[in-house]
């Protein structure tokens, strides 16, 4: 077991939070944080660095992405890719944010059990499961994407998958502090954790995901699923 959190019927209720959590929304490419609407030119160019920083993480790795590299992949001036993105971290979330759209709509609105229609324990398992293949995969850009510690979890990419935990949480616990209770949940699927225990420990994927399923378990006080038979397909 990787992390748990145990849950005990004498501790006195969770303080229900002030603030009330707006359902997530999917992020938005085009336009940076603050940054009104594009002209269609702009909103061109800007697709064209996002393209060209796709095309030079394939061919060099994240460390071939630079503010220069991109701007001469993209035949346009260095200023331009600073005006757009700020800096290279900004650059390289909006090349997450752009991949993270699809998990979103995923979840927002996909078929089940990610999507609505499922119960939120089975939706809940199947997020875990959803974010960790897709840091696993995009483990190197998602590791330098990060931003500090300081701004870290009131990034809007970070929220909105967080927003998205507290809401199934509220839905299966609705008397915890899912606030506080969603931030071991979501400290499992960091990018520098999958970083260490797939590639520093070696650790399979499938370790992660039956440690995910049964963290969510042991948070919410359910009954794991039951595991399929050895010579049965591999549940999620």
């Amino acid at each position: 077991m990787l992390y748990a959190v145990f849950m005990s019927s004498v501790l006195p209720p969770f303080p229900q939070p002030q603030e009330p959590v707006d359902p997530p929304r999917l992020l938005e490419v085009e336009p940076g944080p603050g940054e009104p609407c594009l002209r269609a030119d702009a909103a061109r160019n800007r697709a064209r660095l996002l393209e060209a920083a796709a095309r030079l993480i394939a061919e060099h790795g994240v460390a071939g992405v630079t503010m220069e590299a991109v701007a001469a992949a993209a035949q346009v001036g260095k200023g331009t890719v600073f005006r757009r993105f700020g800096d290279r971290t900004g650059l390289l979330m909006a090349l997450l944010d752009h991949s993270g759209r699809q998990l979103q709509a995923d979840f927002l609105g996909g078929p089940p059990p990610l999507g609505p229609g499922a119960p939120p324990l089975e939706r809940l398992r199947a997020f875990g499961v959803a974010v960790l293949y897709r840091s696993a995969e995009q483990l190197e850009l998602q590791l330098a994407a990060q931003p500090e510690p300081t701004r870290r979890y009131a990034h809007p990419a970070y929220q909105a998958l967080r927003t998205h935990v507290v809401m199934l949480l509220r839905q299966i616990l609705p008397d915890a502090d899912c606030d506080l209770l969603s931030h071991p949940l979501m400290a499992y699927l960091d990018p520098g954790l999958i970083h260490h225990l797939t590639r520093q420990r070696g650790m399979p994927m499938e370790r992660l995901e039956t440690g995910w399923t049964d963290l969510v378990s042991r948070v919410t006080g359910t009954e794991p699923p039951r595991q399929a038979s050895p010579a049965g397909p591999r549940g999620t």
